[in-house]
């Protein structure tokens, strides 16, 4: 073969009569032509130095012929060739009837044209000298009116042919088979002769398109083209290029392709009102596309505001657990704090307090204290609590004053802590500056609002109260003494005592409670926060707090409840007196039991009454030293035979407190270490 490729190269000719034989005579090759015909046939390769060629004077051109098979190289189905164009091209005929244009290339390929009708590529590579294999054609677009008339054909879809807009599938049958050769016709016919009106022709504007065959062209300018496709009703579409000039199409366009990058602006004509539908159609696109463009940047608006608002929560629970790994630093080894229980606590999310409040409507509150307001609730989501569970939410008003420390603070303290008598946290909500807290629901309101209000007030018999006394007392014993902290409440009042539905109390609000640890008894502050009145002197004056902080806001509100009045709105006329200064005149005038509520002044309880008011005169003495401890003021609350001392003057005339000053309560002998039991008691 390297001998007859030789000879081609070498430009030796082989006549029709004579062909070369291999030496053991077992392959012939040669030129066969049919006889009379303008076409010599130059095999099925197009070797270099070759002339594929046709002269337009006079017909005569050279052209490849495919075998019929491999083993048969007689004349096969398939013929290439240059025909005579405005641009020459190479094309491929099977059967004679043209199947592919492959276009004008000036590099040196050699081509071969197998059984199938496929021209293969081959180039000679310098570096491995010898042929390499490049493409083949025709593939997929490449096939000549593959799509039929007015439909475009572009690699890579499925399927790849697709008419015009403004143009419909000939047969949707054979289109739906694959066979698009059939092409596409117009949905409505042009107005030639309606030029001008409202009605008229227009052109549909196709980008990157590989120009259909067998163009005119016409001498004007680029401003003229469009209207001199428009003079000429056979005109179908129209192209204007620098260097070709105007060209135009008419009739069938055959052979469009849409390129991917490539490709010129094709213009094809249609009728008015097709351009209508597809402008509408184009506008409705647009619309749209802008509209699911907003929606889309909604959405991820949302996103990042729900990713920040989480990163926040996080950020706020983080803060809860390193307040409580540094409550747990400041204690004794003996007391473990379980830290699981905060972090099983519930957080809640600002929207699902929202929803359940309604907004926080006013018909949901329940009260309005000096850190915010409370609401009333029956909760509906699950996975956080019981469907249907009441519940108070209390959303911390931002100019209370009480900041992020203090509802920390209360969150750790509240979750460490179990007692009938204190009110139970379900859940907390902390989001930017929204602070809310939500407690178990307690249908009795607060005792504040009990005896403020004279219908509810007269449910509150002497029975009633002095369970409420000692529910109180108990649950700051607890708070003292019983529970794994020592903790002081240093807010303890009428609005922060809540009864449930048996009128039990519960204490509530520990925003400012402290912490103590085993060995302390007392401490300082320089920022004094509380509400006056139920203060005692030397936290109010000095920045001292103790237990006995405690105790003394114990007695002003032991005072309320047997008084039925509030020490916040008592105002005695003749000598401007507060409560516990009132009820210190009328003791010290023998006329106790005038300061009692008229409500429950019965006979049979009058001794007990009058205890009350010794052991609440004693819980709001001067100096803390003075006052009992709340273990003691237990026990003297249920023993009635023994003998209390005498109470000092209460601490409504400021005194500066000395903490050196000796305690009756510290002389006492005692039966136990922890104050809940004594045997003997001596008075002054």
């Amino acid at each position: 073969m390297g001998r007859f490729r030789l000879l081609l190269f070498t430009l030796s000719f082989v006549s029709l009569r004579f062909c070369l034989v291999s030496s053991p005579s077992t392959f012939r090759f040669g030129f066969f032509s049919p006889v009379n015909s303008k076409g010599r046939y130059a095999g099925n390769a197009f070797l270099p130095t070759m002339t594929i060629s046709t002269d337009a004077r006079t017909g005569k051109r050279l052209i490849l012929r495919s075998w019929k098979s491999l083993s048969d190289p007689s004349t096969g189905r398939y013929t290439a060739g240059v025909i005579p164009l405005p641009f020459p091209e190479l094309a491929l005929w099977k059967d004679g009837f043209v199947s592919m244009f492959f276009g004008y290339n000036q590099s040196m390929y050699h081509f071969l044209l197998d059984t199938e009708g496929h021209a293969m590529e081959k180039y000679w590579s310098k570096v491995n000298q010898e042929w390499s294999s490049g493409l083949m054609f025709p593939i997929n677009c490449d096939i000549y009116a593959k799509c039929g008339q007015f439909s475009s054909c572009k690699s890579g879809l499925d399927p790849p042919c697709k008419c015009i807009k403004g143009f419909e599938p000939r047969s949707y049958e054979e289109w739906s088979r694959g066979n698009w050769t059939q092409g596409c016709v117009r949905k409505t016919p042009l107005q030639c002769h309606s030029n001008g009106s409202r009605e008229g022709d227009g052109f549909l504007r196709l980008k990157k398109m590989k120009v259909p065959k067998n163009p005119q062209r016409s001498e004007v300018n680029e401003q003229d083209c469009p209207g001199s496709c428009l003079r000429n009703c056979s005109c179908t579409a129209y192209f204007y290029d620098t260097g070709l000039g105007c060209l135009l199409w008419s009739g069938d366009l055959v052979d469009m392709q849409e390129f991917l990058t490539s490709g010129v602006t094709l213009h094809i004509r249609l009728a008015g009102s097709e351009l209508k539908t597809s402008s509408n159609r184009s506008l409705v696109i647009v619309i749209t596309m802008v509209g699911c463009a907003f929606l889309v940047t909604v959405i991820v608006l949302l996103a990042l505001r729900k990713v920040a608002k989480r990163r926040e929560k996080n950020r706020n629970a983080r803060l809860l657990f390193e307040r409580m790994e540094a409550l747990n630093s400041n204690e004794s080894g003996a007391i473990a704090v379980n830290q699981n229980k905060l972090k099983e606590l519930p957080l809640f999310e600002y929207e699902v307090l929202a929803a359940a409040t309604e907004n926080f409507a006013v018909t949901n509150k329940l009260g309005e204290g000096g850190f915010g307001s409370v609401y009333n609730v029956s909760f509906q989501v699950q996975g956080k609590l019981r469907e249907g569970q009441e519940i108070a939410v209390k959303r911390l008003s931002q100019t209370s004053g009480q900041g992020l420390e203090e509802f920390v603070n209360e969150v750790v303290v509240i979750s460490k802590l179990q007692h009938r008598n204190l009110v139970r946290l379900l859940g907390f909500c902390i989001e930017g500056e929204e602070r809310m807290l939500v407690y178990e629901f307690m249908p009795g309101n607060s005792l504040d609002a009990c005896l403020s209000d004279p219908v509810e007030q007269r449910l509150l018999d002497w029975k009633t109260r002095f369970n409420i006394i000692d529910g109180i007392c108990r649950g700051l014993m607890y708070l003292h003494r019983d529970s794994r902290l020592r903790i002081i409440h240093r807010d303890l009042k009428g609005s922060n005592i809540l009864l449930d539905e048996n009128l039990n109390p519960k204490i509530s609000d520990f925003g400012l409670a402290r912490i103590f640890r085993g060995n302390e008894d007392e401490a300082s502050t320089l920022r004094v926060v509380g509400t006056y009145g139920y203060m005692a002197p030397e936290y109010a004056l000095g920045g001292l707090f103790s237990e006995k902080s405690d105790v003394f806001s114990l007695g002003v509100i032991l005072l309320e409840i047997v008084s039925g009045r509030r020490n916040s709105s008592f105002n005695n006329d003749d000598q401007n007196l507060n409560l516990s200064a009132y009820a210190w005149k009328l003791w010290n005038d023998g006329e106790a039991t005038t300061l009692v509520d008229p409500v429950i002044l019965e006979e049979c309880f009058e001794n007990q009454i009058r205890r009350c008011v010794h052991i609440g005169l004693l819980c709001v003495q001067d100096h803390a030293n003075d006052r009992p401890s709340v273990s003691t003021v237990i026990w003297m609350l249920s023993t009635e035979n023994s003998n209390l001392p005498e109470p000092k003057q209460p601490a409504f005339i400021a005194r500066r407190v000395s903490p050196d000053a000796e305690s009756p309560w510290e002389s006492e002998q005692r039966a136990s270490i922890n104050n809940v039991s004594i045997t003997e008691i001596i008075g002054r």
